[in-house]
């Protein structure tokens, strides 16, 4: 489950990044992954770090960081960042 809402948002406030943004939401909204090997099928330059999986958007402007739960089939959205808020860190606080 991904909340569309989240993405359309994010989409609105960075017009570089919204048509990826909305096809990565098309993509990962269909897919059932069980692990991260699944998920680099549909987006090779994914990682995976503790609980989370990380996302390259517009060729690494962007990282999309979102929660994964394999086993219940649930992505949470939890924050779009720019290339240079992601290497501060901080998104880390999402990991389990």
């Amino acid at each position: 489950m991904i909340s569309a809402k989240t993405i359309k948002r994010y989409a609105a406030a960075h017009a570089d990044a919204a048509e990826e943004l909305l096809r990565w939401n098309a993509a990962a909204s269909h897919a059932v992954w069980r692990d991260v090997n699944d998920v680099r099928l549909h987006f090779p330059d994914a990682d995976q770090y503790k609980s989370l999986l990380i996302f390259n958007i517009r060729h690494n402007h962007y990282r999309l960081i979102v929660k994964v739960d394999y086993r219940s089939k649930l992505l949470m959205v939890k924050e779009f960042l720019t290339h240079k808020d992601y290497t501060r860190g901080g998104w880390e606080k999402w990991a389990r």
